[in-house]
């Protein structure tokens, strides 16, 4: 198949805590530090901003600002867009995040120079202890 992409990551979690601290963790240059990456952030539809990743730097775009609820972002020049959800359920967040924007299974990606699907098994693995852990750490703390 010509047109195959490697599949989205998504991971949902409950956070025992109200969708504003959740919002301010992932909305903020200094939460999403605390939790992910350094970056230069700002919660401002097309504002450009950048992540230290432990590769590159990688330059980032702000898509989508909805306080609480939604913020998305392309992340570097691979065509990825990582979305955050946050609905509040009976006074905890639910949380969804949606790493997106993949490429052909067999395509190398710079700077790591692995393919796509191996990225992909890497960052599933990466993400599930980010919210799961560092994230839950952050907001639940």
């Amino acid at each position: 198949m010509q047109n195959q992409t490697v599949p989205e990551i998504k991971k949902q979690v409950t956070f025992n805590a109200a969708v504003e601290k959740v919002w301010q963790a992932v909305s903020s240059s200094e939460g999403i530090a605390e939790w992910f990456m350094p970056n230069n952030f700002k919660p401002v539809e097309g504002h450009e901003f950048y992540l230290e990743t432990p590769f590159e730097t990688s330059s980032c775009k702000v898509l989508t600002v909805n306080p609480p609820k939604e913020l998305s972002f392309s992340w570097g020049n691979q065509g990825w867009i990582v979305h955050f959800l946050l609905k509040e359920v009976e006074g905890k967040t639910e949380f969804t995040l949606i790493h997106a924007g993949w490429g052909h299974p067999d395509e190398k990606m710079h700077p790591t120079n692995k393919t796509h699907l191996e990225t992909r098994h890497t960052m599933n693995n990466g993400w599930d202890s980010i919210v799961n852990e560092r994230l839950r750490k952050v907001v639940e703390g």
